[in-house]
């Protein structure tokens, strides 16, 4: 079976995060690490992915900078995203051998993580199949505690919003990036940005708070994803302790108290 060591990292900058991932990719293929999850929070920060277009980025350099807000290019795949406060980021960095070896296999499993995080907020939560611009997690907001079916077809979704977005990048079957989860997120940031290329007339953005539901913290949604990967990726996952996971990220991150104390 497989067997996992999950690192709750508190908030922390999308490019000290990402150097991160990239030391730990090195030393995965080289099989000097198992496989590890990044769980975290990012500061505010717009990122780009190999299918980006820049205009999709509705506001100015400027008006990013006076809102915090960073711009990071990122090899992972999918167009424009925003990550910030309030939203679980999931970074699995995996060896998908010998026997996961497939792409959509794998975006599919965490979109599974996903759902089944969703499903313990009581709401009804989905994937999209067929179409690459969907790549995600989403929500009916008309009927959230019920997934009606694609909102392509007649009779499925009447309000579809995404509450989980995936892109990934995959090297030697070793995998990076992951998925983000908004759990309280504040959404008027994606009003800066034309979120996955997509209009939203047709496609929102939501998270379990805008549902209308009671949040819960992102710490404790971690907790709960670290439970999903295990099943999703029929494998026994561990919380690491916190002066495992300061030793994991000595160099690249300064975590703060609160960002460590992960169990209980």
């Amino acid at each position: 079976m497989r067997e996992f060591s999950a690192h709750w990292l508190g908030r922390a900058r999308y490019a000290d995060v990402h150097a991160l991932q990239e030391r730990l990719v090195e030393a995965r293929i080289r099989r000097s690490i198992g496989d590890t999850l990044l769980l975290l929070e990012h500061e505010p920060v717009i990122t780009f992915g190999r299918g980006a277009h820049p205009e999709n980025v509705l506001a100015s350099r400027e008006q990013l900078a006076a809102r915090g807000i960073d711009l990071c290019e990122t090899a992972r795949g999918g167009d424009v995203t925003y990550h910030g406060p309030g939203q679980l980021v999931a970074y699995p960095i995996f060896d998908l051998r010998p026997d996961r070896c497939d792409v959509r296999r794998y975006v599919r499993d965490l979109a599974r993580v996903m759902v089944a995080v969703a499903a313990g907020h009581g709401i009804g939560a989905s994937f999209v199949e067929g179409d690459p611009k969907l790549v995600g997690v989403w929500v009916d907001e008309s009927s959230p505690a019920h997934w009606p079916g694609d909102p392509r077809q007649p009779g499925g979704a009447a309000k579809p919003a995404k509450i989980g977005a995936i892109g990934v990048r995959i090297s030697r079957w070793v995998t990076m990036h992951g998925f983000a989860y908004n759990v309280s997120t504040d959404l008027s940031a994606f009003r800066l940005i034309v979120p996955c290329g997509l209009s939203s007339s047709s496609y929102g953005v939501t998270s379990v708070a805008a549902l209308g539901l009671t949040a819960p913290t992102v710490q404790s949604t971690a907790l709960a994803a670290v439970v999903a990967f295990a099943r999703a990726f029929d494998a026994r996952g561990a919380l690491a302790e916190p002066e495992q996971t300061g030793a994991l990220c000595n160099g690249f991150l300064s975590l703060r108290p609160r960002a460590v104390a992960a169990k209980g």
